[in-house]
Order: C-alpha cells, then sequence, then structure tokens
C-alpha cells in the first residue's frame, strides 16, 4: 500500500462494497439530524433577520414579530405538508428535480435543477460564515480571521462526508439533538418564568433604537406594508433546508417514502416550536436588536453607545436572561448553537451529491459526480459543493449579512414549480383512477399542494421584490449560469451519444492494416513489439525509425540486418530532431494514401515500479499517444514490458491483499491461511 492509499485510508476508512449499500443507509433518528440540521439552525438567524427589518421603523414595530413569525409557521406547515406529498409519490430521490422534470417537462427540470444547486452552495457559505462569526465572538484570537476558520470548517465537514453519510450522520447526532434540547429547554424554562412573573429583561431592553430615514413615523400603510413584507421575506430563511429530505429519501431505510414523511413532520413541529418560542421570548424580554452595520442606531438614554459595544445573537441575549442565575444553561446554549451552525451544512452535503449523481444520469451534469467512491458516498459531488462553498466564503468574506441577501431565492423557485408539477401530477394519476376511495386521496394530496403553490408563490414575489438589489440578482445570474452549463452538457453528451450510436456501416472490416513499430533501439521491448505485431497478421509490417543521428542510425542498421528480424526498417530522417511530428506524418500518409485502411502504431513501452521511474521512461510514448489519438484512422497499441522494479508493485499490492483486516471474518471473506495456500498451490 502506498503513501497515498494510506492517506487516504487514514481519512476516509476502508472501502465498502457496492453490496454494502444497505449498511450505509439511516434510521430516522439519524436521518433527523442528518436532513434537519439546515432547517433547525435557522432558528439561529431566522428571528435575528426578523427583528433587524422590523427595527428599521423603530422598536414600536417589533409588536408585529410574532405575528411575522406566525405566518412564516404557516408557510413552513404548508411546505411540509405539500413535500410529505413528494416524498410518497417521488420516492426515487429526485425531489424537486424529478417532479419539475416528470410533470413540467426537462427545462422547468433544469430550472429547478439550478436553482437548488445554487441554494445548497448558499446554504454551506450562509451556515459556515455564521458559525465562523460565532466563534470569533467567543474566542477573540479568531477575530480578524474569521474566512480561514470557515473554509477549514468547510474542509473539515468535505472529509466527515467523505467517509459515508452513515458515520457523518452519527457523528452529527449528537450536536443536533443537544441544540434542540438547549433551544427547547431554555424556552419552557423562559415561559416558566414568564408565567409566574420573574422573566427578566433582556441585556438590550434598556437600549433605544432611532428609526432608519426610510421608515421614519408615522408609517404610512404602504411604508409599513414594505417593512413588513421585508420582515416576513427574511424571516422565510427558516424554510430552507425543508426539501432536502425529498432529495435524500434513498438514503433512507425501508419503508423509504414513510420514514421520510415522518422526518418531515417531526421536523416541521420541531422548527415551528423553536422559532416561534425564540420570537415571543425575545419579544417579552423587550430585546433590541439592529443591522451589526448600523449599531449607530442604538442609543441610551439619547446617548450614542460605546465603540467597543458588542451586540449579540438574539439567542444569546435570551439564554443571559432566562439563565441569568445558572451560567452553565447559558454556555450551553451557545456553544450547541454555534455548533450547530456549522453542521448545519451537512444538509447541504448530503443533498448536493445526491441530486448532482441524478443530474448526471440524465445528463446534465458531468458523470464523475454520479460515481460513488471508496464509501459509497458520491465523493466528486461533495469535492465540488466544498470547493464553491469555499470560493464564496472567501469572496464575500465569510460575513453573513452579506450572504444571507442571496439566500432562499432559488429555494422558493424549486418549491414554486415543484408544487406547480405535484398538481400536474395527481391531476393526471385522477384521469385514470377508478377507485374512488384513492381518488379521495388524490384529491385531497392535490389540495395541500395548490395551498403549498399559493403560498410558495406569494413568498417568492416578496423575496424578489424586497431582496433583488440587495443581492438577489447575483442568485439569479449564478442560477442562470448553471442552467446554461447544464444544458450545455447535455447537448454535449446528446450529440456524442448521436455520434456515437452504431450503424450497419460500422461492421465492415477496414480492406488493409499497415502495422508500423516503433524502433528507438533494437533491444528486448523492441522484439517483443515485432514479435506481437507480426502474431497480428497485418497486411503490411514494418519497424520505423526515426533518425536524428547517423552514427546511431548507422549502427542501429547494421544490427537490424545482422539479427534479420525478417521485417524491413523504414528510417525517417528529422533534421530539426524532432520525433513526434515525423512519426504522425508517416501515418498519416499511409491512412491518405488508403483511406478505407487502417494504421496501427504499436509502442514500446516500460513496466516501473516506482513513482519517479515513470518520470524517466516513456516520456516520448505519451507524447506520441497524444498526438496519434487525433489523427484519423490511426490505431495506437501499447506493448508493455515488465522492468525488474515493476515486481516491487506487484509485490506490495499482494502483501495489501494478504493482510487481514478488522472485520474480515466477522464479514465472512476468505482466510489469510486459505488465500495464502490457494496462491501457492498456483505458483
Amino acid at each position: 500500500m502506498g503513501v497515498g492509499d494510506v492517506s487516504k485510508r487514514i481519512l476516509l476508512g476502508r472501502k465498502l462494497r457496492s453490496a454494502q449499500l444497505g449498511e450505509t443507509l439511516l434510521p430516522k433518528r439519524i436521518a433527523l439530524p442528518v436532513f434537519a440540521s439546515d432547517a433547525l439552525s435557522s432558528v439561529a438567524y431566522a428571528p435575528d433577520e426578523v427583528f433587524i427589518m422590523l427595527s428599521l421603523a423603530g422598536a414600536s414595530a417589533y409588536v408585529w414579530s410574532w405575528k411575522i413569525g406566525i405566518a412564516v409557521a404557516v408557510v413552513m406547515a404548508a411546505v411540509i405538508a405539500s413535500y410529505r406529498q413528494t416524498v410518497h409519490a417521488y420516492p426515487s430521490g429526485g425531489g424537486d428535480y424529478e417532479v419539475a422534470t416528470v410533470n413540467l417537462g426537462q427545462t422547468a427540470g433544469t430550472v429547478v435543477g439550478s436553482a437548488l444547486l445554487v441554494d445548497y452552495v448558499l446554504t454551506v457559505a450562509v451556515s459556515i460564515s455564521s458559525g465562523s462569526q460565532y466563534a470569533a465572538a467567543a474566542i477573540p484570537a479568531i477575530q480578524g480571521h474569521e474566512v480561514l476558520v470557515a473554509v477549514v470548517m468547510v474542509l473539515l465537514l468535505m472529509a466527515m462526508n467523505l467517509r459515508g453519510i452513515r458515520e457523518s450522520g452519527a457523528f452529527f447526532a449528537f450536536p443536533t439533538y443537544a441544540f434542540m434540547f438547549a433551544i427547547l429547554g431554555m424556552c419552557i424554562y423562559g415561559f416558566f418564568e414568564l408565567a409566574i412573573g420573574d422573566l427578566p429583561m433582556a441585556e438590550s431592553a434598556g437600549l433605544d433604537i432611532t428609526a432608519d430615514p426610510d421608515f421614519q413615523q408615522p408609517l404610512t400603510t404602504i411604508g409599513l406594508l414594505i417593512l413588513l413584507m421585508r420582515a416576513f421575506s427574511s424571516g422565510c430563511a427558516a424554510l430552507t433546508g425543508v426539501e432536502a429530505i425529498s432529495n435524500g429519501v434513498p438514503a433512507f431505510r425501508r419503508p423509504k417514502s414513510k420514514n421520510a414523511a415522518t422526518t418531515l413532520l417531526l421536523l416541521g413541529m420541531i422548527a415551528i416550536t423553536m422559532m416561534m418560542s425564540v420570537i415571543v421570548l425575545a419579544k417579552q424580554m423587550g430585546l433590541r436588536y439592529v443591522d451589526p452595520h448600523q449599531l449607530d442606531r442604538l442609543t441610551m438614554n439619547g446617548q450614542p453607545l460605546p465603540d467597543d459595544y458588542d451586540q449579540h445573537a438574539v439567542i444569546a441575549q435570551i439564554a443571559r436572561g432566562v439563565f441569568h442565575d445558572f451560567s452553565p444553561g447559558f454556555y450551553l446554549v451557545i456553544t450547541v448553537t454555534g455548533v450547530i451552525l456549522v453542521l448545519a451544512a451537512n444538509t447541504a452535503f448530503n443533498g448536493f451529491p445526491v441530486l448532482g449523481s441524478i443530474l448526471a444520469k440524465d445528463g446534465f451534469a458531468p458523470r464523475a459526480l454520479g460515481s460513488r467512491g471508496d464509501r459509497l458516498a458520491y465523493s466528486n459531488g461533495i469535492v465540488f459543493l466544498a470547493v464553491l462553498a469555499c470560493l464564496l466564503i472567501i469572496v464575500f468574506e465569510a460575513e453573513t449579512t452579506r450572504l444571507i441577501q442571496l439566500y432562499i431565492v432559488g429555494v422558493f423557485v424549486s418549491f414554486n414549480l415543484s408544487q406547480l408539477g405535484m398538481i400536474r401530477h395527481w391531476t393526471r394519476a385522477l384521469e385514470r383512477e377508478p377507485d374512488a376511495a384513492e381518488r379521495r386521496r388524490m384529491m385531497r394530496a392535490r389540495l395541500i399542494n395548490a395551498i403549498g403553490l399559493s403560498f410558495t408563490s406569494v413568498v417568492l414575489v416578496i423575496v424578489v421584490i424586497t431582496k433583488f438589489l440587495a443581492g438577489a440578482w447575483i442568485t439569479i445570474l449564478a442560477m442562470a449560469f448553471f442552467f446554461m452549463v447544464m444544458r450545455a452538457i447535455k447537448g454535449h453528451y446528446d450529440k456524442v451519444a448521436d455520434e456515437l450510436a452504431a450503424g450497419d456501416e460500422d461492421k465492415v472490416m477496414p480492406t488493409r492494416v499497415h502495422a508500423i513499430v516503433l524502433v528507438s533501439k533494437l533491444h528486448k521491448p523492441t522484439l517483443r513489439a515485432l514479435a506481437f505485431a507480426k502474431a497480428t497478421r497485418p497486411n503490411a509490417l514494418e519497424g520505423v525509425y526515426v533518425s536524428v543521428d547517423q552514427a546511431e542510425t548507422a549502427q542501429l542498421l547494421e544490427e537490424w540486418d545482422r539479427r534479420n528480424t525478417g521485417i524491413p526498417l523504414k528510417v525517417l530522417h528529422s533534421p530539426y530532431r524532432e520525433v513526434v511530428r515525423p512519426i504522425v506524418d508517416y501515418a498519416s500518409a499511409i491512412r491518405r494514401a488508403n483511406p478505407r485502411g487502417v494504421v496501427a502504431v504499436y509502442i514500446p513501452e516500460y513496466v516501473v515500479g516506482r513513482w519517479w521511474e515513470q518520470l524517466l521512461h516513456n516520456q516520448t510514448a505519451l507524447r506520441l499517444k497524444g498526438r496519434l489519438l487525433f489523427t484519423p484512422g490511426v490505431m495506437v497499441i501499447s506493448v508493455p514490458y515488465q522492468l525488474r522494479s515493476s515486481q516491487i508493485a506487484r509485490e506490495r499490492g499482494e502483501r495489501d491483499e494478504l493482510r487481514v483486516h478488522p472485520g474480515d471474518l466477522r464479514r465472512g471473506r476468505v482466510r489469510l491461511r486459505d488465500r495464502d495456500r490457494d496462491r501457492q498451490i498456483q505458483r
């Protein structure tokens, strides 16, 4: 096993057989933290965005906070109910993409695919950037290095997911459940204090908020409507990640659809409860919260705050107030919130590769995205997502406030097309379903999807109107770019398929085979290549030597005549000491003289066992193959000759096969002693 193999084994673990795919499937208790961490983690920043938007009109606008929360909760409930229909109707894991493609056509499916790809990348960038900001607030040494910290976090998540979906899920389960326990426990205790009249005020309750000049009191009806629309669109960030479960149905244990639908229901109930509890508690505790870049709008008794004032996040202020007499509770909430913001990106690391594999299967993405790695994860998709997320983090300097403006546009585009596709799906199914009970079920499902479409379409319009100039236009451009790239890839694959389609004329044999064996010296590799070429019985056979030195050429000709190989030797003179061009020109000339024939070029190559030996041999052969492969009618045949050092690589591989690995006996693999005995018998 080489150094590269050892490093790969340490990072990723042992390879898994394709037959072990069932061992990587997830039970509901692991699937919930794997696929729901993104939606649950939005509790850490969605309420913040609601209060930031409402603060534009001053603290008096906070009276609308719980109403905005209810509106977001209603939309989330409708979307989750709609997706429960999707996972039952389309359990293959295509999710929104499959629904749109099957029911609305290829163009709609490509739009959904591009929207989801962009949203997954943004999910990683936003979650990791937010986590790095939390880390910087807790650890002063990190301040100023948020971008580096965020990139490192992305790479760590990538490594974890490359080890396989089940292993990464088990790793992420504890922090996700700890986050749910901490937030729900904080809210329950806070409501208990509220009931007994002992709920303390937030640390920012004594501050005043100066309204933004565009929202000066008193607000007009239009101004209030715009303000509420902006707050609502920011709060809808809580809906991101809901669609990941419909894309990840194949990762669930059987019955897949039922388990996925149950997980969706649990996600909805927990996320809505947590979000509403945080918003209500923040309002009751008198919280004051503004855009971190506009802290000058906060004052105390009419005086500006100190320059070093640090505005803590909404959850942090609630936790500090609720657990004012129990500091471990405060630190638990802050710690698990920071961790879950990082791990929320794991939802995208599970959804993006699956979607990429489906797009690759349909020809809209490079086929490499559809290949499973050593641990049966879609490794290329995981790496591709990590690279894109790192680029986004670097460009936007890991600032969540800037990235959040790009968020949720793509996901609501996919929501709308998915719901429209499901309505058409049920309409078509009703046309051919005679059973009355089944028809009632389908009509109920269609009504649920229709309600979901009405809600998500309104939200999409609001999001585009309120966020377009704030940065959403970048997301729309990115979606258009992915759309064009995917269509171009599809067009390329279709064109190649048309070119490769077999016809009757492809069975016609060439009229003539002219074989040439490349000769550099008259040694064992050359003699082996000559013997092999002669055994194929071509119509014409000759050796070809490129002359760059008269003395060496004369010596070769003399030895050729002395050995009497019975094969003529063609000498190509190269006054400019080129080797590749004369051979390519000569092969092309033979082909032109007989267009219906082929030219077979035999190239002797050395097989070596050490990586550095490869640098010392076969360089001319590699250049020749690269040129000849582009020459029509020319076939390139490599004739290997194993040097003694190649035995090193072969023995290394055999030793690795003979080594007993942990779990071999439990998995029923062949015992070392029996396999070794069989090898000895064969030898």
